[in-house]
């Protein structure tokens, strides 16, 4: 909530302080080490993508370059990154940023904490709705909390590209439409989570983002098709009841299309849509993007291997860019291509093999009797899934509040079963080892009572104690 607050956290101080909250939870994560005599540790492979990520970043920032491709004078250091300096802050943002994601994956370890994440997401993505539209009604989107005035980009809610802010209604929107679809939560509490994702998905619509109303509708095809109950017992449901539950799942989508397009006109006036389709550009609908993405081509072509360093686009670029050489560009406005750009085949392969591994885990572990964790695995999938549709458009994920949530829904679509309701691995297993071996060395199991006891009382025993 914090990085999505100060301004989605691009700026330099906010940065900084991310890196000091990553810094505090190894601090913490060492104390708890220290007070279990246990390190607590997660072997999700989604950690290893990220990883490789942090190590070729590092070896860009190695002294081994020794002739521009480009014909062009480089840096004194000669590192095999273009703008060293870039590299190393994206390297300390991706740092702080796995070690929140390692961090969810441990400590998310119980029902509990799992409704709790869910919850929160879901409260605090209506709320910011809530304030970028009254945000939105009360200025003419060059002002940031009202006080700071923006003259390149248009503001919505505390973000001050409004793209980004409907990247990240894609991500919050996901959880509650994700249960709703599944059915995994009570009847009496539906309404509250459809009126939250229909504030969520008017809030998106109003930034008047093209790719980020491309991208919920994906999503809200996504949900139709795999929001379905998994196998039971092994088999899966008869196809009578798949068909009735695909009929259901349909008929709720476009019930929330039509809420999502009456909240609108209601809220925003039917001028809202006639500024998005009339938006695009005649001779350029693409809005530049077009030769964007045809410099970044020229870009990779000539670092094809490990890129051109880690956030050295906005350098890069103007060397390749074949008009005046004078407009900079901070992003590719397409993730994928950036990322060859700036890692190259090897950062293309790290990237892949997250998307891979996300969807495989998530697919999996969506195959379970409970329904809350079906529903959130199902949610958190398809918000990633929308966030990856819209990086072909936008750059919503270099935004640190909108990458932190993604890796925060990653790490929920693919936890292992100490979430699930009934799991027998749920509680803190060493906290109750812990308290198991002080009542042994005060030799309270050695009771003839407790003696014959069964393994089960044992255990709430020792939770007890």
């Amino acid at each position: 909530m914090v990085t999505t607050l100060a301004y989605g956290t691009v700026h330099y101080w906010a940065l900084a302080l991310f890196a000091l909250s990553a810094a505090g939870i190894i601090c913490l994560w060492c104390v708890d080490g220290l007070v279990l005599r246990s390190v607590q540790l997660n072997l999700n492979p989604l950690q290893w993508p990220l990883l490789g990520m942090i190590v070729l970043g590092l070896i860009q920032l190695l002294p081994l370059r020794t002739v521009d491709n480009a014909g062009l004078p480089l840096s004194p250091a000669r590192t095999l990154s273009l703008d060293p300096y870039s590299t190393r802050l994206v390297l300390v943002q991706v740092a702080s940023l796995v070690i929140y994601f390692v961090a969810t994956l441990i400590f998310t370890d119980t029902p509990r904490r799992l409704r709790t994440i869910v919850r929160t997401i879901t409260i605090f993505g209506f709320l910011l709705a809530m304030f970028g539209l009254t945000q939105s009604f009360t200025t003419d989107g060059t002002r940031v909390y009202w006080f700071r005035q923006l003259t390149q980009s248009t503001a919505f809610g505390p973000f001050i590209n409004r793209h980004h802010f409907a990247g990240y209604m894609e991500l919050a929107i996901a959880l509650p439409l994700g249960l709703l679809f599944s059915g995994a939560i009570e009847s009496f509490k539906r309404p509250l989570y459809a009126f939250a994702a229909m504030i969520m998905g008017v809030a998106l619509i109003m930034t008047n983002s093209r790719g980020g109303i491309i991208s919920l509708a994906a999503e809200i095809f996504f949900l139709v098709l795999i929001a379905g109950p998994g196998l039971r017992g092994g088999e899966r449901q008869p196809r009578a009841q798949r068909i009735r539950a695909a009929l259901i799942r349909t008929g709720l989508a476009l019930g929330l299309i039509v809420l999502l397009i009456g909240g609108v006109m209601v809220i925003g006036g039917s001028g809202v849509f006639t500024r998005l389709l009339g938006s695009p550009n005649a001779e350029d609908p693409t809005t530049g993007r077009a030769h964007f993405w045809s410099v970044t081509l020229d870009v990779i072509k000539s670092y094809p291997v490990i890129g051109s360093g880690l956030g050295s686009f906005s350098v890069i670029y103007t060397r390749y860019d074949s008009r005046n050489g004078f407009y900079r560009l901070e992003q590719a406005h397409n993730d994928y291509l950036q990322t060859l750009a700036d890692g190259g085949i090897v950062g293309g392969v790290l990237g892949l093999a997250f998307v891979l591994i996300l969807f495989r885990r998530g697919f999996g572990r969506r195959e379970t009797e409970d329904k809350f964790r079906r529903g959130v695995a199902t949610g958190a999938l398809a918000g990633c899934f929308a966030v990856l549709i819209h990086s072909f458009f936008d750059f919503t994920l270099h935004t640190t509040a909108n990458a932190l949530l993604f890796l925060i829904l990653a790490a929920l679509a693919t936890q292992d079963s100490r979430v699930n309701q009934g799991s027998p691995h749920r509680g803190h297993r060493r906290r109750r080892s812990r308290s198991r071996n002080a009542e042994l060395e005060q030799g309270a199991y050695h009771t003839p009572e407790l003696s014959q006891a069964e393994p089960k009382a044992l255990d709430t025993i020792a939770s007890a104690t």
